[in-house]
């Protein structure tokens, strides 16, 4: 490439000096030296960042007219030449995809659950295979989501999607790994988010729009108009909605390396622009990264991870997206040097991934802070949030079981906050180190200090039980009657149902927090 670009200036400049003698000959001789200039200009710039992003100049040139349409959303057919059918010979078609997972849902339907989240824009569905060994039901464990094929043109993720859920049905009660994702975590597999750009060879979608472009951007008012936006986009949107995810990750083709956020800057410039969770999502990267057979040992990304905006600024992302409006930790990873591969280099492919895959989404209950919050007064779980003191982030508990997972980088203590409305906060210090920790909170209604300052007339339960019944005149009358040692006795008795009451939930699922990191037991503040 350097020799290609020293011959065009070589030539460009030749073709100067002739004009200069000859002054008949001098405009065509400008416009060959001009052409030949900027073919060896451009011959500098970095085409392999079309891996995650295409046109990497494409905001900059105007791309918020909403009258032309978003430039950064769109593609240009001149400048994705179509790719031959013979280099599509060996991946599976549309139609022997969605022929593979209905196989997958019947052979593993005791550890599978098939669903879909949508429609392509030409009707072609969004298979979804969830991997559990409660598939299709609500469980307090974390869940994580691989999508790939997000473009059309990249399709070595749906093939690995496709090997991944299948070894995990082949090794489930042989492998240890294969055991701890199916039995702690809810993995969820999108094989192909984009199916119409893959059947038509393209990065976009049928629409010609780069689905990496079409989310809500933290910078810029683009793709804000809803209507706007594509189905194959909503469709995630509106996922996000209905499932708790705690990690993601999408696969890409073009490079060899995991990219965390943030993808874009506010200033547009290349440069590293960190998110509250840095440390954290470096941490996922590297993991993917040194378990790779090869990605931690790139020469231009070091140690084989990059900031995105570092890297090229992006915007209309999915990743920034899922950790900003949607509570997920997700990293971009380019799985493969070439977009297409020829399909005999699957198999290594799959080799040189398979750990990394595996290990990225064990480690969502290797690591981290994991518990739930219950309310002190009734021992129901509450949708509480939970944060870190330092780090302007927000993770939500559920509201079924008011369970939490906090994806922390490891060998570090950390302040850890429960708040709900109405209620006192709570905060403890903990420290992570290689494993991670079990914490749930008991957090007390704020009124409940004044109740139990001033209890009701005839009340001695101090219990947040209902003991108005106790205040009857004709109850106080028999239990004046009796002999003070039994009216204690009773007391006693009340109070200890009272307690028993209080704890009866919170105990029931503290239970089960033991199953989430080596059995430990979990600490309850």
């Amino acid at each position: 490439m350097l020799l290609l670009v020293n011959g065009c200036f070589f030539v460009s400049f030749f073709y100067l000096g002739i004009a200069s003698l000859d002054p008949n000959s001098m405009d065509s001789t400008r416009r060959i030296s001009v052409s030949v200039f900027v073919f060896a200009l451009f011959s500098f710039l970095p085409f392999n960042a079309v891996a995650r992003g295409g046109d990497r100049i494409s905001f900059h040139s105007g791309a918020m007219n909403h009258s032309k349409g978003f430039l950064s959303r769109h593609l240009f057919q001149a400048k994705q030449p179509p790719l031959r059918q013979e280099i599509t010979r060996g991946y599976m078609s549309n139609f022997e995809l969605d022929k593979s997972i209905k196989e997958f849902g019947k052979r593993c339907a005791n550890i599978s659950y098939l669903y879909s989240i949508g429609e392509s824009v030409q009707g072609f569905p969004l298979w979804v295979i969830e991997i559990s060994d409660k598939p299709g039901q609500k469980e307090p464990e974390p869940s994580f989501k691989y999508i790939g094929n997000v473009h059309g043109d990249e399709p070595v993720g749906r093939e690995l999607l496709m090997r991944l859920a299948n070894w995990l049905c082949d090794n489930y009660m042989k492998d240890p790994l294969a055991n701890l994702i199916v039995e702690k975590v809810h993995l969820h597999l999108l094989p192909s988010m984009n199916p119409d750009g893959f059947a038509l060879r393209r990065r976009g979608n049928a629409n010609n729009v780069d689905l990496n472009r079409d989310f809500p951007d933290q910078f810029f008012p683009i793709n804000d108009v809803e209507s706007m936006r594509q189905p194959e986009t909503i469709a995630i949107m509106n996922w996000l909605k209905k499932e708790h995810f705690t990690a993601s990750a999408s696969l890409h083709g073009g490079a060899l390396v995991a990219n965390y956020p943030w993808d874009g800057s506010q200033d547009k410039r290349n440069k590293y622009y960190a998110c509250p969770d840095d440390a954290a999502f470096q941490f996922m990267a590297t993991l993917y990264s040194r378990s790779h057979h090869n990605m931690s040992l790139s020469k231009e990304f070091p140690e084989g991870i990059t900031n995105g905006a570092f890297w090229y600024p992006i915007y209309g992302g999915m990743q920034d997206w899922n950790y900003i409006h949607g509570g997920c930790f997700e990293i971009t990873l380019e799985i493969s040097d070439i977009k297409w591969p020829k399909a005999k280099e699957l198999d290594v492919l799959w080799e040189h991934n398979r750990m990394s895959m595996l290990n990225l989404i064990a480690s969502l209950v290797k690591g981290g802070v994991h518990g739930r919050v219950f309310s002190g007064e009734t021992g129901f779980p509450l949708p509480a949030s939970v944060n870190l003191e330092g780090i302007n982030y927000t993770v939500r508990a559920s509201s079924i079981y008011g369970d939490y997972h906090r994806i922390l980088a490891p060998r570090g203590s950390y302040k850890v906050i429960a708040s709900m409305p109405g209620y006192k906060t709570k905060s403890t210090q903990v420290q992570i180190g290689d494993e991670g920790v079990n914490l749930d909170f008991i957090l007390n209604p704020e009124e409940s200090i004044n109740k139990e300052a001033r209890p009701k007339k005839g009340c001695e339960c101090n219990c947040n039980c209902n003991c108005e019944g106790i205040g009857n005149t004709k109850l106080l009358q028999f239990f004046k009657r009796i002999h003070m040692e039994l009216y204690i006795f009773a007391f006693l008795i009340l109070l200890f149902l009272c307690f028993l009451f209080k704890r009866k939930s919170i105990l029931k699922f503290s239970r089960h927090n033991r199953q989430y990191i080596g059995g430990k037991r979990s600490t309850v503040v």
